[in-house]
């Protein structure tokens, strides 16, 4: 009869030597927590949504941890759109400068309407440039007024801010870069008129327009490339529906909710006071003289 020979079984600190691993690692079995596949879920739908959500804003929109929500979108290679193509930039004409100071330097921003920034950005569409300026309340970031042209002359600029001032009362100031549009007589006697005093960065120095900067580094993005709309029309709609999309729905990591909702938070709070100073007069007023 034969005898069978079986190897006497090896131990774990034996298998973990022979294979180059720890012992504690031939215990682990690799589980995907069920919790962060829901969560993968959710976060993809915000981003299906809102492309360029970094983990703050989305975060902010689940209200939930920042901190859980970068290490689920690190876990799975989440990442928000980034694809950056800087195009080639008209030439400006030589224009020298004007000696309109930047009274930004010198203004606490407390309220809305108190000031407000201008600039515009060139697209490329089909070998020319489509332009559009844009007219930002600085205290609540809200685009209160903007202008598409195929030129950047003072018309395109004026039209941006007086497109804000159907809607808004003019504010303390306007401020600008030193462009030429900006510089010209047509839009200062526009500012005149409607009583705005001028302020401008200083030449050579974008960073004093920041706010207006950042809002065009972003918003080309999430555009996408001009060339996707194959007629103007679809590309001004498109300009149109990502403006309200920035005012009405994307959070603003500075306010912590999309710039037409804060907005709105400041005039209900402004009635509020409004209201209160009435009934405190009127109390004042009804109380018997002694």
């Amino acid at each position: 009869m034969a005898v069978s020979y079986r190897a006497p079984a090896k131990s774990k600190k034996q298998l973990a030597e022979e294979l180059g691993v720890s012992r504690q690692s031939l215990y682990y079995q690799p589980k995907l927590p069920e919790k962060d596949l829901l969560l993968k879920s959710e976060i993809e739908t915000v981003m299906a949504k809102h492309k360029r959500y970094g983990h703050k804003r989305i975060a902010m929109e689940l209200r939930m941890n920042k901190k859980r929500i970068r290490r689920v979108m690190k876990l799975f290679g989440l990442k928000p759109k980034r694809n950056r193509k800087a195009p080639g930039k008209p030439q400006d004409q030589h224009q020298a400068p004007m000696t309109i100071p930047n009274l930004l330097k010198e203004m606490l921003i407390e309220a809305p309407n108190q000031a407000w920034v201008n600039d515009f950005t060139y697209l490329p569409y089909f070998g020319r440039f489509v332009y559009l300026a844009t007219t930002e309340d600085l205290f609540t970031r809200e685009i209160i007024g903007w202008a598409v042209s195929t030129k950047h002359d003072a018309d395109l600029v004026i039209a941006s801010t007086m497109n804000a001032l159907k809607n808004h009362p003019a504010p303390a100031i306007s401020h600008s870069d030193q462009g030429s549009e900006y510089r010209g007589v047509r839009y200062q006697g526009t500012l005149l008129i409607t009583g705005i005093k001028p302020s401008m960065s200083e030449k050579a120095s974008p960073w004093q327009n920041g706010h207006q900067e950042g809002f065009y580094s972003e918003f080309k993005l999430e555009l996408g490339h001009p060339e996707a709309y194959l007629t103007l029309g679809e590309l001004i709609e498109a300009i149109a529906l990502q403006i309200h999309y920035y005012n009405y729905q994307r959070i603003h990591t500075a306010l912590k909710c999309p710039p037409t909702v804060f907005a709105e938070k400041c005039k209900l709070q402004k009635i509020s006071k409004i209201a209160e100073k009435k009934l405190t007069f009127q109390n004042t007023a009804n109380q018997p003289s002694v």
